[in-house]
């Protein structure tokens, strides 16, 4: 016999999260309930009144000659017996479609009195919120409300007997839903196992895991990053069973990963275990660089087709003497340089190097020197932008 349940959400705490995200739970497991699903039965809120002093009529049956009610029979006294159902056993799904999963178990012990129904408890993987159904005394019912296709759910069952006594819950049943009912592959993957992460570094981490199984044929592995609160990303798809991740910076949440199999037609399995990754450090604030004690000024003083002439002036603009100088720069056309005076001058590439001649080797405070070059160009005849002097960059101009 299949029963017919009624279903309602509700949120789950994660464990291992913060305090203070903890704390937020209370607030919006309260807030965020939903309503109970279609079929359900609500209930209202009982109507709550004030007591109401001996020997005054209760407002609205003040009426002349009316007959006091009668008394109301004393409630009845709560069962207190010791002997709660057992937990129903052999949880197993009978058949999982797109859109629904049947459940199929062993029926509970009683414990003092009479088992009357039983209550299931699901959720989906990664998610905080847990759904609910309430059947009769049956031992098989199909679950259909907030069941979709591709996604993973686990089910717990207890019994309730005629009294109000419920059942230690069942042990969980963890299943994946398939993408499609109609085939041609409408069995998913078998799970990814021993899921690890080594080859930590200060900013990446390799997860490896055993290969999946399909009826078919496995075409990849989804990798997800969980927060440890609901929200899971895939961070990427392989056909191998190793990946190397990117470790996020500090985070107030979890920092988890897993990994699921997929076939051709898009079935996933069952997820992994779970593991965590460390997050790397927040980088340190760079020191800022001491103020530049050079200034360069480079002026094309003449330019020709395939040729042109440059003067390049240093100045010391610190309080203290130079006393022998390097300049380098890089080009940023395609020049050549092929003389040069008042500097020895040499060039390697984009980059050009200009040493002190004797007799202007040493800079004043505030003193400058100047040398000339000549050269060739083809396409670009376009000034340097950056120059440093013994090692220290200088401003321009």
């Amino acid at each position: 016999m299949i029963g017919v349940p009624s279903s309602s959400p509700f949120r789950r705490v994660w464990p291992g999260l913060v305090a203070a995200v903890v704390s937020s739970i209370a607030v919006l497991g309260v807030g965020l309930t939903a309503g109970p699903a279609a079929g359900a039965t609500a209930t209202g809120p009982a109507a709550v009144g004030h007591p109401v002093p001996a020997g005054v009529a209760a407002p609205g049956t003040e009426r002349s000659g009316a007959t006091p009610p009668a008394p109301t029979a004393p409630p009845t006294t709560p069962d207190t017996s010791p002997f709660p159902p057992g937990a129903p056993t052999n949880v197993t799904a009978s058949q999982v479609r797109t859109g629904s999963v049947t459940l199929t178990w062993t029926a509970a012990k009683p414990g003092c009195c009479a088992i009357v129904g039983y209550d299931i408890t699901y959720y989906m993987a990664f998610d905080d919120v847990v759904m609910s159904a309430s059947v009769g005394n049956v031992t098989t019912t199909t679950i259909s409300n907030y069941i979709g296709a591709g996604r993973q759910y686990s089910f717990r069952i207890s019994a309730r007997d005629s009294v109000g006594h419920r059942s230690t819950s069942s042990d969980a049943l963890t299943v994946v839903t398939p993408v499609t009912d109609t085939g041609p592959d409408t069995t998913p993957p078998s799970a990814p196992q021993n899921l690890t992460i080594g080859d930590v570094t200060d900013s990446t981490a390799t997860l490896s895991w055993s290969p999946s199984t399909d009826d078919v044929g496995v075409r990849g592995y989804n990798v997800y990053r969980f927060d440890g609160w609901f929200t899971s990303v895939v961070v990427a798809t392989v056909p191998v069973t190793t990946y190397t991740v990117t470790l996020p910076t500090s985070t107030p949440l979890r920092n988890l990963f897993y990994v699921r199999a997929k076939d051709a037609v898009g079935n996933v399995s069952i997820a992994s275990n779970t593991v965590t990754a460390p997050t790397t450090s927040t980088p340190p604030t760079p020191p800022t660089p001491p103020p530049s004690t050079c200034r360069v000024t480079y002026q094309n003083q003449s330019e020709w087709q395939d040729g042109f002439v440059a003067v390049v002036t240093v100045q010391n603009t610190a309080a203290t003497p130079v006393d022998g100088w390097t300049l380098t720069f890089g080009l940023r056309g395609d020049q050549q340089i092929t003389s040069a005076w008042n500097a020895t001058v040499s060039q390697s590439g984009a980059t050009v190097t200009a040493r002190n001649v004797d007799w202007n080797r040493v800079l004043a405070a505030n003193g400058s020197a100047s040398f000339g070059m000549q050269g060739r160009w083809n396409a670009s005849n376009a000034p340097p932008t950056g120059f440093v002097l013994n090692g220290s960059p200088c401003t321009i101009g």
